[in-house]
């Protein structure tokens, strides 16, 4: 997993397709303000404690132009996380920010800022947990904890008909955990630090006028 997140490069994809599309102006299609709603199935891979996590999220942007506007994404992970022994029972993630990107014929490719938090549902059930200083952060998040999260990246949305579109995007997502813990490395961790998630979405909707 470390190999993978090292050779995708979620802000440097969004640049490159940033760049190609502003290199040929005359294939831009003219784009008026919309809305757009749609379904994605999610994955983020946990860096912190190697593992996947899965999950579907409810979107929604506007576009008042045809290169940027403001989105929003809520997903909802709700399996146990990760495998056995699992300290949360389900996650909630809700991230809003901006999209850029202009619309070439029936394909925008896209870069994204996003920011937002992951809250942490508690364990499942009775988590084992030892009595030192300081804690695991496996503990602290067993509890229940919402953290910041901070999401980078970019992708491309192709549009079918006039009326629907297809997404897929792939981002770095920065959670902020919170300090004096031991991390899953057992690395005693006196200030909140950030973990790096490697997060891929994809699916559909629709747009509005």
């Amino acid at each position: 997993m470390l190999n993978l997140a090292i050779a995708v490069n979620p802000r440097a994809c969004a640049v490159c397709l940033l760049l190609c599309v502003t290199s040929t102006p005359s294939a831009i299609a003219q784009t008026q303000p919309h809305t757009e709603l749609g379904v994605q199935f999610v994955t983020a891979s946990s860096s912190e404690f190697d593992a996947t996590d899965l999950g579907v999220s409810v979107t929604a942007s506007w576009r008042p132009n045809e290169k940027f506007g403001p989105e929003g994404e809520v997903a909802f992970y709700l399996k146990d996380f990760p495998d056995a022994p699992a300290f949360s029972s389900s996650r909630i993630e809700v991230l809003g920010g901006v999209s850029g990107g202009p619309q070439v014929r029936t394909v925008r490719p896209f870069a994204k800022a996003r920011a937002g938090f992951v809250a942490f549902q508690e364990a499942p059930g009775p988590f084992a947990c030892i009595a030192i200083f300081p804690p695991p952060l496996q503990c602290v998040l067993a509890a229940g904890k919402t953290v910041l999260a901070i999401d980078l990246g970019g992708g491309i949305e192709i549009y079918p008909t006039g009326r629907t579109f297809v997404r897929v995007d792939v981002s770095d997502r920065a959670l902020r955990y919170p300090g004096t813990v031991l991390d899953a490395n057992g690395q005693v961790r006196n200030d909140p630090f950030f973990s790096h998630d490697l997060r891929f979405a994809i699916g559909g909707g629709v747009r509005f006028r």
